[in-house]
């Protein structure tokens, strides 16, 4: 299948797509800052071919490979800095949504020498511009490559905040299923349930719009298709035990449920998860998923939340309570939290927008009572 788009991301699909591109790397500048995490981009063979078309084009290059999950804003901002002295005028993001999400920020900061740390998320001291960046995805999960948000820690890793701006856009975006091969099953299925997670909470948010709803009930489908029924099983199988029909299929979800939530934003399942993440440690998709039924639940309590998830249960092949039920189990997040801690973590997120977007918007108690359920 053929996913090209251009919104405003010039996003080019397939095997082989940036070799087969590599003017279009060249065409953004004459000195690149490579951003990727320790060995994913390596071990993938993402980093060989960026490696391959620089060379070709006699583009030199400084890698800073120190990114980790959940990257931190003080790191971007002094990557920012080291790419700036080093005379780089654009960047390319090799690695997961903390990879692309980190360059986003890098791009920015380097951009504008004037900015602090937190500078980015003040509309007064926003950055004018930024450099141009060029990114690609090695999971299939954030869909970071096709939409304008930096999701970063700050306050010492306790929180996660946003860097949004249309300046964050990717240049352009080359989205290669191969890159996903040598995940293993359990990261797989985390990333995977991201996917899903962005593809609901954008499908039942008041900003959806054909677009977005589109885009939202394919990646939906593609991912409770693979991950949930196991479609497109037969025939060789990678060490994640998935095959390559099934990694494009996720792949391609990914970067579809990215494109919907850049049109709607996410839901509080988001907010909500983020805590679980920085405090517990889980990975983003499966505590995304922990919130996900309740989120559905919740919205089903107003008219038109019950007419889009059943909608969207009838386009995926399953039945509403069946998705309520399956994609918290498929996160498993096991934890057993006192009354206080819950409190804590709640309170950790309790400003942010994602609540309102939503048909149902839950309450103060609402989110106690969720998290009661959940982990008490």
């Amino acid at each position: 299948m053929d996913f090209s788009t251009h919104k405003p991301v010039c996003i080019i699909t397939g095997e082989e797509c940036l070799v087969n591109n590599g003017e279009r790397i060249a065409a953004l500048g004459k000195k690149a800052y490579v951003v990727t995490g320790k060995r994913s981009a390596d071990a993938c063979g993402a980093m060989n071919d960026v490696n391959a078309v620089l060379g070709k084009y006699g583009i030199p290059y400084v890698r800073m490979n120190r990114v980790t999950e959940n990257p931190p804003a003080e790191m971007c901002h002094e990557a920012g800095r080291e790419c700036r002295e080093n005379g780089c005028d654009f960047v390319v993001a090799i690695g997961g949504g903390s990879a692309i999400d980190a360059a986003k920020a890098i791009a920015a900061y380097a951009a504008n020498p004037e900015a602090d740390v937190m500078d980015i998320y003040d509309p007064a001291k926003h950055p004018v511009t930024d450099l141009p960046l060029c990114a690609v995805p090695t999971t299939a999960g954030t869909g970071s490559e096709t939409n304008y948000y930096s999701v970063l820690t700050i306050s010492n890793g306790s929180q996660k905040k946003t860097y949004k701006s249309p300046n964050a856009y990717p240049n352009i975006a080359f989205v290669d299923p191969r890159y996903t091969h040598t995940l293993s099953r359990e990261y797989t299925v985390s990333t995977a349930l991201d996917a899903l997670a962005h593809a609901i909470e954008s499908y039942l948010s008041p900003k959806s719009c054909e677009a977005s709803m589109e885009a939202a009930l394919f990646a939906a489908k593609e991912v409770w298709d693979v991950i949930f029924r196991n479609a497109d099983a037969d025939g060789d199988c990678d060490e994640g035990g998935f095959t390559a029909k099934q990694r494009e299929r996720l792949m391609y979800a990914s970067t579809a449920a990215g494109i919907a939530i850049d049109y709607t934003g996410t839901g509080f399942p988001h907010p909500l998860g983020y805590s679980v993440t920085l405090t517990y440690g889980i990975p983003h998709g499966r505590a995304c998923a922990a919130f996900e039924g309740a989120f559905l639940r919740y919205n089903m309590l107003r008219s038109e939340g019950r007419a889009k998830i059943e909608e969207l249960a009838a386009y995926v092949g399953a039945d509403v309570e069946e998705m309520i039920r399956k994609i918290p189990e498929k996160g498993d997040v096991q934890l057993n939290l006192t009354a206080e801690q819950r409190e804590e973590m709640i309170d950790r997120v309790a400003g942010a927008g994602n609540y309102a977007n939503s048909w149902y918007i839950i309450s103060r108690g609402e989110m106690s009572d969720i998290y009661e359920r959940l982990f008490g």
